[in-house]
């Protein structure tokens, strides 16, 4: 495994970096800040879920560098700021340092006998780590609807608390995903049909339930 090219190139885009960012660089490139990039950074998220599902590996390796370039540029900007600055190594110092203190199965001598443990004792460590007390800390409420409402119901699920109940679709194969697929694109022409704004409703539901559970605490 090349580690030593590797790190070189890592050396090289911060000093890329921080070439565009600094006096005498690119004007664009120094306007930006954390919210603008924003934007970008989504963009490039869907980008590269294109690629991996398209199978496309040129794609993906272009893709996976322009979510590295969003990386950097954010760390290299949040080096500028002048109470609470940190940089590149800092970022790669932290997620390190995570992935080591979560994987005691392999850093440390905790065993585990299955994936299902490993999650488990993920989501523990996670919790002791930033001192959560509320089921849904943590989860993104500005995310896309149907995603906030399966977190809100796996964290709900995964601290023994009440989930909605489930109604599976009608399936008429084998493929369980593509029987759900159809079930929700129904709705949601049902809710075109009907002047409704399928995001909204759900979201609303969603943030209704945590309500619920929160209340019932």
């Amino acid at each position: 495994f090349p580690v030593t090219i590797i790190s070189s190139d890592l050396i090289r885009l911060a000093e890329v970096m921080d070439r565009l960012r600094s006096p005498g660089g690119c004007p664009w490139d120094a306007e930006q800040t954390h919210e603008s990039l924003l934007k970008y950074q989504l963009e490039e998220s869907y980008e590269y879920i294109e690629a991996v599902e398209k199978g496309d590996r040129a794609d993906m390796r272009e893709e996976l560098g322009d979510l590295l370039l969003q990386v950097y540029f954010h760390a290299r900007i949040a080096q500028e700021h002048p109470d609470d600055s940190f940089n590149i190594d800092d970022v790669a110092k932290g997620v390190a340092d995570k992935l080591v203190n979560r994987h005691p199965h392999v850093f440390g001598e905790t065993k585990v006998s299955s994936s299902q443990e490993v999650h488990a004792n993920w989501e523990r460590i996670k919790n002791e780590e930033k001192g959560r007390i509320e089921f849904d800390e943590g989860v993104p409420l500005n995310q896309p609807a149907l995603s906030l409402a399966a977190k809100l119901i796996l964290r709900a699920e995964k601290n023994g608390l009440t989930r909605p109940d489930p109604v599976a679709p009608n399936v008429n194969s084998l493929d369980e995903e593509s029987a759900l697929g159809d079930a929700l694109l129904a709705l949601i022409s049902w809710a075109v049909k009907e002047d409704l704004d399928p995001e909204a409703a759900l979201r609303k539901v969603a943030l209704r339930y945590r309500d619920s559970i929160k209340e019932a605490r």
